[in-house]
């Protein structure tokens, strides 16, 4: 079917319809937002207007369009429309949804669009039941994921579709959307400015979420016979807010890893934002209390070995108190952790230690290291020749080696100056000052 004969109508579907579903754009030009794909020149529309189809995974938060555009799609190459839900589907439903594409080809000759929402849950075994019949042209497969296809979708999948992301919808294009839906529909309630911004809020960039939410009020106004709708008639109306965040989904890993990057950059109002935007959304506060441990040892380290007790005094406190009270601790921690000096010197010295030793041999230890709590260990020279530093001027013993014999003397650890770690380079220095002048003494009393 030719573009333009898609683009000149809005077909609203029958009013016992959700409004979500009354309202989904019936051609290209009537969806909203995605520009970035859909504006004039760009490639899902060069795609859609070549007339050829080809085989995609769409990824983007929900309420952004990705079923929308699926069905537009069939409708746009005059294609036979399946669609599968990985959350309710198996492979038996996979099975019918081939024959049912086959049985459509061998009729009458249509192609056929299989549309598979929610994709990433489906196993490897039942993403892997698409591959022949993608390959052979029995049906181009669209796939939704509000997940990074990436981790979820088989890479033999994914290199057999081109990935186009959907972004949130921005408050400008969610407000057209509430426009169309005022439009649409035949009501008396006015809308205060405030009431329209909070709604818009609530749906965090979620157009059905909104139009879900925009239905459920206006019935709930019309049984108590509000005029006008307001801030307060919102909050009584709608429950509070779920925002867009899955615990083990994308949206999850973004927000820790906003959360992380604000420490490290020392940047105390971003990372409370992110904590507080997190704790709004559901996550475990002591995962975010583990995930701050860590952020403690790997961006400050050294430079302020106190962030570390800081943190687990968070955590310790949030177990005793729950919530709100716990929480606070935990924004204490945060506001400390990006406060404080930062190092990844004992981050960077444990990779190297680490790395060293998976490809090194296994070297013993050397005997004067050694402990030796037996008589006969003690014959056989455990421990032989040990220095006990106490023994020694400022409990160092100068010029020791401590790694293994034959072994080259490796610097680890090299601090970064910055906070604590300013003084204790200032010590390293001066020890090996030391161990420089033992050295020197040694080898002059072998020439002598």
């Amino acid at each position: 079917m030719p573009m333009s004969s898609v683009n000149n109508f809005l077909d609203l579907h029958s009013p016992a319809a959700p409004l979500a579903e009354q309202l989904r754009p019936q051609a290209i030009d009537d969806i909203i937002g995605q520009q970035h794909l859909l504006g004039e020149g760009k490639p899902l529309r060069i795609a859609i207007e070549s007339g050829k189809p080809h085989s995609m995974i769409l990824w983007g938060p929900p309420g952004t369009g990705k079923t929308t555009l699926a069905r537009l799609m069939s409708r746009v190459f005059n294609a036979e429309f399946i669609a599968l839900s990985a959350v309710l589907s198996g492979i038996k439903d996979i099975r019918n949804a081939i024959e049912k594409a086959q049985a459509v080809l061998q009729r009458n000759g249509r192609h056929t669009i299989l549309f598979v929402d929610e994709v990433h849950r489906f196993n490897k075994s039942q993403q892997d039941a698409f591959l022949p019949h993608v390959e052979q042209g029995l049906f181009t497969f669209i796939g939704a994921t509000t997940e990074n296809p990436s981790f979820e979708v088989n890479n033999a999948l994914l290199s057999r579709a081109q990935v186009y992301t959907l972004s949130a919808l921005t408050d400008d294009d969610m407000s057209l959307i509430f426009n169309r839906a005022l439009n649409s529909m035949s009501f008396r309630q006015t809308f205060t400015n405030e009431a329209r911004q909070l709604i818009i809020a609530y749906a965090d960039g979620d157009a059905r979420r909104m139009l879900n939410m925009l239905e459920h009020m206006i019935i709930a106004c019309e049984n108590s016979k509000t005029d006008e709708i307001d801030i307060s008639a919102v909050q009584n109306a709608l429950s509070r807010s779920s925002r867009r965040f899955d615990k083990s989904g994308d949206a999850f890993y973004d927000q820790i890893s906003a959360l992380h990057k604000s420490v490290r950059g020392s940047s105390p109002d971003a990372a409370i934002y992110w904590l507080c935007r997190m704790l709004d959304g559901g996550a475990d506060p002591l995962y975010i209390g583990r995930r701050l441990i860590r952020m403690a040892t790997e961006d400050i380290g050294m430079a302020d070995p106190r962030s570390i007790q800081v943190t687990i005094n968070a955590c310790e406190t949030y177990e005793r108190l729950g919530s709100p009270e716990g929480e606070l601790a935990l924004a204490q921690a945060v506001l400390y952790l990006s406060c404080a000096p930062k190092s990844n010197a004992a981050y960077l010295a444990y990779k190297k230690a680490r790395a060293y030793v998976a490809k090194d041999k296994s070297r013993p230890v050397p005997m004067h290291l050694r402990n030796a709590p037996t008589q006969l260990m003690k014959e056989m020279g455990y421990g032989d020749k040990y220095r006990y530093v106490h023994d020694y001027p400022e409990a160092y013993v100068a010029g020791e080696s401590y790694f293994p014999e034959e072994m080259p003397d490796i610097q680890f650890y090299q601090p970064t100056g910055n906070g604590l770690e300013n003084k204790i380079q200032e010590k390293l220095n001066y020890l090996h000052n030391l161990d420089q002048k033992a050295k020197e003494r040694k080898s002059f009393g072998k020439k002598s």
